[in-house]
């Protein structure tokens, strides 16, 4: 018989939470669809790993069983899988860095160029992850090292380091009346539709919510996107507006949409992450400190 190890993992997290809603904000996927994978699971092994009520989940022998065992065999899946790539990567001389929207911004290409002054041989694959992963593949192996906007959920389990700052501005369709302001308050924002990331991402679609901000007042959600396109495309039809880093209005400048200043809200911080396995790695070393020296005094 063969499990897919996503099923393994949604099983540990409700083994470990003992609650539906805690395990599906901690892997980032809605209730329903998480409830689906058990049941799933449960269908494949042919046994009822869990007494569901009102009060949780709680395990059965058959699942306390499986519960044991799991851990262990995902932490050993997880290690083979990492050293694979790893193992590929260097053989290739590919640096793998996930990043979400503009990355460092313009200094980008800067830390890349001097990477591979550093580094001979070897060249850096940037990769795009959608907002549904605010880790940029970091926290899947999908990458080596990562470029993101912070916070971000599972942040207290990576090495971060934190490049600059720099004011969060508010986009509008071009048409809302506020764009005749040249700089808008938040509290003015408050019972605006917003255009928001999925709600799997949980604290980092709560802060560009301005959630910290809004003294318990619920954000309206006018739509729901994990894309940029997508996320320019419903701001500009009118379907709510949106918190953005000030790189925003550079980097994704659109007719039909304005990036206004917005007061009241934290500035947004950018930052290179890593996992602690990576602390002797010279090559992600070799980037991280590239990053560190040429984002000094940006922001």
């Amino acid at each position: 018989m063969d499990v897919d190890t996503r099923l393994l993992r949604y099983f540990a997290a409700v083994a470990a939470e003992g609650n539906l809603t805690r395990a599906a904000a901690r892997l980032y996927v809605s209730q329903p669809a998480l409830t689906k994978q058990i049941r799933q699971l449960e269908g494949l092994l042919g046994v009822e790993l869990f007494v569901r009520s009102r009060t949780g989940m709680a395990l059965t022998p058959a699942g306390e069983a499986l519960a044991g065992r799991v851990p262990g065999l995902l932490t050993e899946w997880d290690l083979a899988l990492r050293q694979t790539r790893q193992a590929a990567g260097r053989a290739a001389r590919v640096l793998r860095v996930g990043f979400l929207a503009s990355a460092a911004n313009e200094a980008t290409p800067r830390i890349i160029a001097e990477f591979a002054r550093r580094q001979p041989g070897w060249r850096v694959d940037m990769r795009q992850a959608s907002w549904g992963d605010p880790t940029g593949g970091l926290a899947d192996g999908e990458v080596d090292t990562a470029l993101l906007r912070l916070p971000f959920p599972g942040q207290d389990r990576l090495r971060v380091r934190e490049l600059f700052s720099e004011p969060r501005v508010v986009a509008l369709a071009s048409g809302h009346p506020l764009v005749e302001r040249e700089s808008i308050a938040f509290a003015d924002l408050l019972d605006e539709p917003f255009v928001a990331a999925p709600a799997e991402t949980g604290a980092w679609r709560d802060y560009w919510l301005g959630v910290d901000e809004r003294a318990d007042r619920t954000p309206r959600i006018g739509a729901v996107t994990d894309q940029p396109d997508e996320w320019l495309s419903a701001i500009a039809n009118g379907y709510g507006i949106a918190l953005a880093p000030e790189s925003s209005a550079r980097y994704y400048a659109r007719p039909g949409i304005t990036y206004r200043p917005v007061t009241g809200v934290a500035p947004s911080r950018v930052g290179v992450v890593w996992k602690a396995e990576s602390d002797t790695d010279p090559v992600v070393r070799a980037f991280v400190e590239c990053c560190i020296e040429l984002c000094s005094g940006t922001g």
